[in-house]
C-alpha cells in the first residue's frame, strides 16, 4: 500500500484534503522545542502521519451570528472522527497498526493552556496542505482557514508530501484577520490565545471558571441573584448543544480572502469589516514596516518561518482570482449558448 492509494481511500471515505507527513521530520521539527509536540512522544512505532482536512460549509459564514459556525464545527469534527477511524481500521486490517490522534486534548504537563501532544495545524503544513496565516491559522489554497484537520498515526512507511514553500497568506498588506478580530488578539504571525478565547468561548471553560469562583466567594444574597444570571443558562446551553462553549470565533475565518469558497460566496458579504478601527490600521502598518525593515519577528524567525512559507508570498490569491474569473466567464458563455439553443 503506497501513499497514493492511502489518499484515494481517504478521499473516498469523505476527506476533502489528504497529505502525508514523515514521523522522522515531525520529530526533528517540533513547533516548540521546549515543549515538543512530536509523534515519538505518542508512539515510538509511528512511521508516518496521514493528515486529513474537511472544510466548513461556507453558508455558516454568511449567517448573522457565530452560532451556526460553532454548531457546524462540531458536526464536521464528528464526521472527521468517523472518516479517520475508518481509515485507521482499514490500515490495521491491511497489516499496519494505526490510530487517530486526539485532536482536542491538552497535555497539562507541557503547558497550562490548550496544548496537545500533536499540533494538527503543524501536521497539515508538514503534509503540504497549506501554510500559516498572520493569525497562525493554517491556510489552505482551496478553503483558506475554513477547515479542520486531524492526523492518523500509522506504522506504515509512506512517501511524505513536500511542504508548501510559497506563503499562502497575503500577510501584512492584507491584515483582514487583524481588522476583524473582536478582541484584537492577532499578533505578528502569532495569536494572544487568552484574548482570542474571550470571544471564541462566550460560555466556555474560562468563563465558567471565573463565574463559579465569584459565586463561591459571594454572600448568600448575591448567590441568589447570580444563579439567575444569563451565564448559568449559557453554560447549560453549551453543555447540551456546544453553542457558546466551543472555542471558535468565525470572524478571522470569514474575512480571509484565500480560497475558492471565499471568491465564490464570501467576497461580497465580507467585503466590509465593521470591527476595523484606526488603532488596528496603525497596528497593521507597524507590522508591515517591521517586515520591510527586517526587524526580528518571533513568528518569522529561522525556526518558525518553516510553517509560514520560507519563500514569502508570491501571488497565490491573485492567481486564484484570475482562475475564478476565467471559470465564471466560461460558465456564463456555456449558459448563454444553452439558452440560445433552447430558444
Amino acid at each position: 500500500m503506497d501513499a497514493q492509494e492511502v489518499k484515494r481511500i481517504a478521499k473516498e471515505m469523505g476527506a476533502d484534503l489528504v497529505g502525508i507527513a514523515s514521523a522522522k521530520t515531525l520529530n526533528a521539527f517540533p513547533p516548540d522545542p521546549a515543549c515538543p509536540q512530536t509523534p515519538d512522544r505518542v508512539s515510538p512505532y509511528c512511521r508516518s502521519v496521514i493528515v486529513i482536512a474537511h472544510h466548513l460549509p461556507v453558508a455558516v459564514f454568511r449567517a448573522k451570528s457565530g452560532i451556526p459556525v460553532q454548531y457546524m464545527d462540531m458536526m464536521v469534527l464528528r464526521r472527521m472522527d468517523r472518516i479517520s477511524y475508518q481509515l485507521a481500521d482499514h490500515l490495521e486490517k491491511a497489516g499496519y497498526p494505526s490510530f487517530v490522534t486526539a485532536a482536542q486534548e491538552t497535555d497539562w504537563n507541557m503547558k497550562k493552556a490548550s496544548y496537545g501532544r500533536l499540533s494538527t495545524r503543524h501536521l497539515g503544513i508538514e503534509a503540504g496542505l497549506g501554510t500559516f496565516g498572520l493569525e497562525v491559522n493554517i491556510l489552505t489554497p482551496k478553503y483558506g482557514p475554513r477547515v479542520y484537520l486531524t492526523g492518523i498515526l500509522t506504522e506504515l512507511e509512506l512517501e511524505p508530501d513536500e511542504p508548501m514553500t510559497e506563503q499562502v497568506c497575503i500577510g501584512e498588506s492584507c491584515s483582514r484577520c487583524l481588522y476583524s478580530c473582536p478582541t484584537d488578539a492577532v499578533l505578528h504571525y502569532g495569536i494572544d490565545k487568552r484574548s482570542c478565547a474571550l470571544e471564541a468561548q462566550e460560555f466556555g471553560f474560562m468563563t465558567a471558571t471565573a463565574f463559579f469562583m465569584k459565586f463561591a466567594l459571594a454572600s448568600r444574597e448575591i448567590k441568589k441573584e447570580l444563579i439567575k444570571a444569563r451565564d448559568v443558562f449559557g453554560f447549560w446551553q453549551g453543555l447540551l448543544r456546544v453553542v457558546g462553549s466551543f472555542g471558535d470565533c468565525p470572524r478571522c475565518l470569514a474575512v480571509c480572502p484565500v480560497g475558492d469558497d471565499y471568491h465564490s460566496y464570501l467576497a461580497n458579504p465580507q467585503k466590509q469589516i465593521p470591527e476595523k478601527t484606526p488603532e488596528k490600521a496603525e497596528k497593521a502598518k507597524g507590522f508591515k514596516q517591521a517586515r520591510k525593515d527586517g526587524d526580528p519577528i518571533s513568528g518569522l524567525d529561522d525556526w518558525n518561518i518553516r510553517w509560514v512559507g520560507p519563500e514569502g508570498y508570491k501571488g497565490i490569491v491573485a492567481r486564484q482570482m484570475q482562475e475564478f474569473k476565467k471559470a465564471q466567464k466560461e460558465r456564463a458563455q456555456v449558459d448563454a449558448k444553452e439558452t440560445k439553443e433552447v430558444e
